[in-house]
């Protein structure tokens, strides 16, 4: 082989392999920032590790928000009506959050709570966020599925 082609194929491979590698590690920094959606069902079968950040998608119960007096600590239930999830929120909530609404918070799992560290609410009436309708979707069909089992026993 003619030397300067060998240095272009040295020169080929390393830079196919520099590629590799950036994409390798921007590609992990990506997904380690990603916050994937969970419904309280997903999250009650135990489908989240604690401390994982994520987003938790659902209805607030309606009776549940709890306000201390003394900070600006919150604690609610949010639902999809098949499972529920205790969560805690210290900050001043959106002026749409309302009991009986959808509601997206973003935080992670601590001995079964929900420790939110933002709370998004619906911006109308009609709206419920895609993923909370498919989440809430899913834990019907599966209720249902079970419901049938159960049933042909």
């Amino acid at each position: 082989m003619h030397p300067l082609r060998k240095q272009r194929l040295i020169a080929i491979v390393a830079l196919l392999v520099g590629l590799g590698i950036a994409t390798t590690f921007t590609l992990a920094a990506l997904n380690e920032n990603l916050d994937h959606f969970y419904s309280p069902t997903e999250v009650s079968e135990g489908k989240i590790t604690q401390g994982k950040r994520f987003r938790l998608g659902g209805v607030v119960l309606e009776d549940s928000t709890q306000r201390s007096s003394e900070t600006l600590e919150v604690s609610f239930v949010v639902t999809d009506r098949i499972a529920n999830t205790p969560v805690r929120f210290s900050g001043i909530l959106p002026d749409l959050y309302k009991e009986g609404q959808s509601v997206i918070a973003t935080g992670s799992l601590d001995n079964g709570v929900f420790v939110a560290t933002q709370v998004l609410a619906k911006h109308d009436e009609t709206y419920m966020p895609p993923e909370v309708a498919d989440a809430i979707a899913k834990a019907k069909a599966k209720q249902a599925a079970g419901g049938q089992a159960e049933t042909a026993k």
